[in-house]
């Protein structure tokens, strides 16, 4: 999987417009464990990784 999928990604769009939604929810519970996005997150400048850290709430990597 590409890293600029993770970038662009539809169920990203969705969390980030709703995440109460069902897809905004389950984007949010799936990137605990896929391993394109760690590999997206862990490739990002450190300043990056702190804010989407923040903005996703994402503890494992904080």
């Amino acid at each position: 999987m590409p890293e600029e999928n993770c970038a662009r990604c539809r169920f990203r769009a969705k969390y980030d417009h709703n995440p109460g939604s069902f897809l905004g929810r389950l984007w949010r519970w799936h990137i605990n464990f896929c391993p394109g996005w760690k590999k997206y997150f862990t490739a990002l400048p450190s300043e990056e990784k702190t804010r989407i850290a923040e903005k996703y709430n994402f503890l494992k990597y904080r």
